[in-house]
């Protein structure tokens, strides 16, 4: 009796391990792969790349805590990865204070650097007209700024961004119908 106890023991230490393994890999999978595009959506909203990267830090510790307390498999580790950093987004403004964007095109990571090989004008008008979009989505509300770049810059499906607002799909598919009309009106 005693040795099938310690066996059983000795199993389940086994098998937790082996989890423990797979979360990790799991998560550095994740990481790699998510950490840039939470990192772009998170510096959008905030206004220095350094809360930008102390967010995006933030997202991916407390979405390793999710992972750790689960012994389930996350449905959609992305649609929860964006909840957790638009909370915390939520979070850094209560605290500040502050709904700005970022308004000044040298601290924006967002608009990144033109490439050697392009035209020096093309490059001026690529970067004039990504600040004017900027600006027109600076003066959208919050929530209509987030299915913005959701739906269009990372390329999330309605059913995604339904996910992460925890609204259905249609009210999604009727906000980014919304969200777009006001940003034409701001162009």
């Amino acid at each position: 009796m005693y040795q099938r106890v310690c066996i059983l023991r000795t199993r389940l230490k086994c098998r937790t391990f082996f989890l423990e393994i797979v979360k990790k890999r799991e998560f550095v999978k994740l990481y790699d792969q998510y950490a840039p595009r939470i990192y772009r959506f998170i510096s959008l909203k905030v206004n220095s790349p350094q809360d930008s990267e102390d967010l995006t830090s933030e997202s991916f510790f407390k979405f390793w805590q999710n992972l750790a307390n689960k012994n389930d498999k996350i449905d959609n580790p992305r649609a929860l990865l964006y909840r957790i950093a638009n909370n915390l987004v939520v979070d850094f403004y209560r605290k500040k204070s502050r709904t700005e964007l970022i308004t000044d095109p040298e601290e924006d990571s967002f608009l990144g650097k033109i490439p050697d090989k392009t035209d020096l004008n093309k490059g001026i008008n690529l970067n004039s007209d990504m600040i004017e979009v900027r600006k027109a989505l600076e003066q959208l509300k919050g929530e209509y700024q987030n299915i913005i770049i959701w739906r269009y810059l990372d390329d999330f499906s309605p059913k995604e961004i339904a996910q992460i607002m925890e609204k259905p799909e249609s009210n999604i598919r009727v906000l980014i119908h919304r969200a777009l009309n006001a940003l034409k009106k701001n162009l």
